[in-house]
């Protein structure tokens, strides 16, 4: 049986890496969306935080790697945590389920959807805001981004993959 404080512990642990997914999540979303000329004018205005957004989208397959690591080591963690709250109370079977069916939709709704859609509709201003909490983000997770950085680069140029699949999907009016 878990020990009590232990319980609250997972709990707390859960909704911070909800918070986490939610922040890897809505961060893509807003840095993606941008149009470059954007995040142009801004780091020519001499706002820093739109420099170290520029430097971040310099290499934006590095980018999306370490916002995916992120994200998956985050969301792998609320489904585990999830499990083992709930094999201490159910049956394994049944606490797998449950835990599936929970970490699945509260990951969904609260690491994903909603935030994804904040950082559409807050594009600028949330990947502004986010630019150097990435950038420590990419310096703590170095080692795991290199590799999958790498792996990824040469598995997609190996299977004939568009080499610029990270570039905002708008065309040269900006729509």
């Amino acid at each position: 049986m878990v020990a009590l404080p232990l319980v609250p512990l997972g709990v707390a642990a859960v909704l911070v890496l909800v918070c986490l997914s939610a922040f890897f999540s809505s961060s893509e979303t807003a840095i993606f969306s941008l149009p470059v000329e954007q995040l142009t004018e801004h780091a020519a205005s001499g706002d820093g935080r739109a420099a170290q957004l520029a430097e971040l989208r310099e290499d934006p397959h590095r980018l999306l790697v370490t916002l995916l690591v992120g994200n998956n080591v985050v969301n792998v963690a609320i489904s585990s945590i999830t499990t083992a709250l709930l094999v201490e109370s159910f049956s394994t079977g049944v606490a797998v389920v449950l835990a599936t069916v929970v970490a699945s939709a509260t990951v969904l709704v609260f690491g994903e959807i909603v935030p994804k859609s904040y950082g559409l509709g807050n594009a600028l201003a949330w990947a502004l805001r986010v630019a150097r909490p990435l950038r420590a983000v990419e310096l703590l997770l170095l080692p795991l981004v290199v590799v999958f950085d790498l792996a990824t680069r040469r598995l997609s140029a190996a299977i004939g993959g568009e080499g610029a699949i990270e570039e905002p999907y708008i065309d040269e009016d900006g729509l």
